[in-house]
């Protein structure tokens, strides 16, 4: 019964270090996260090292309950939740208005009860842990009801399922969501056929101009020979679609005078 509590503490520390990660990679508006968790209550300098120490931090944890029996793992998983039902209680203080960034930019609401329920809960799971006598791995290998029950707890304890919930039924259209950051999408350019094909020939590695129309980001690059190349990077989906164009100095002013489009 006493090892019942370590899938639940396992899973959620993997699935909270990967969103964090993720949340990391993905990059978003600037400022934006400074309204998760941790990060809302250090420096904008130290935001993002900040969330990575965390990532990090859950991984061992959930490594060491997973494959030792070790007391250490056991005690560093009751030190952590209990830091986080501190920091939720301090962020709800402080700054009422971020999220708790247990989850990344899911769990971007306002820390509410439900989430500081929720690390209280996981703390004392992972008291409980500490007399199990047996690995994480074999409770996955022997699943009982008490971890079907520990999980239905924690996650009627998850406001992030309704946030989910809520973006699959209300999805903004392209144009109107948060594309990834400028750095990302370079990133993605530099990976693609058209990047390649045409790369040789550009004068400087870094573009001289971007800016983002729609569901589309554009860089524009310099060529030797005077041309402008221009690459447009979609910004939805795992693999964008790149595309390219290259603008002559005659084609330059073939519109010289932009008709105004009321929004």
């Amino acid at each position: 019964m006493l090892a019942s509590q370590l899938p639940a503490l396992i899973v959620l520390l993997v699935l909270g270090a990967v969103a964090k990660v993720l949340t990391v990679r993905s990059g978003g508006e600037m400022g934006s996260l400074a309204r998760l968790g941790p990060a809302a209550l250090v420096p904008a300098r130290i935001e993002v090292p900040m969330l990575v120490v965390c990532a990090i931090s859950e991984l061992v944890i959930a490594t060491g309950l997973l494959v030792s029996t070790s007391p250490i793992f056991r005690w560093a998983a009751v030190a952590f939740f209990a830091m986080c039902t501190y920091v939720l209680l301090e962020i709800r203080r402080r700054r009422p208005d971020v999220g708790c960034g247990c989850f990344g930019e899911v769990s971007g609401a306002p820390v509410g009860l439900r989430s500081v329920a929720r690390t209280m809960v996981l703390t004392g799971m992972a008291v409980l842990s500490l007399w199990a006598e047996e690995p994480g791995w074999l409770v996955f290998a022997q699943p009982s009801w008490f971890v079907a029950a520990g999980m239905v707890v924690l996650l009627v304890l998850s406001p992030e399922l309704e946030e989910l919930a809520d973006r699959l039924r209300y999805r903004a259209p392209c144009e109107q969501r948060r594309g990834p950051a400028v750095e990302v999408t370079l990133a993605r350019l530099r990976s693609s056929g058209p990047w390649r094909q045409h790369q040789e020939q550009l004068t400087a590695a870094e573009p001289y101009d971007s800016w983002r129309e729609l569901c589309w980001r554009f860089f524009a690059f310099e060529r030797r020979d005077g041309a402008d190349v221009v690459f447009a990077v979609y910004l939805s989906g795992r693999r964008p679609a790149v595309r390219v164009a290259v603008v002559n100095a005659e084609d330059s002013g073939a519109m010289p005078v932009y008709t105004p489009v009321s929004a």
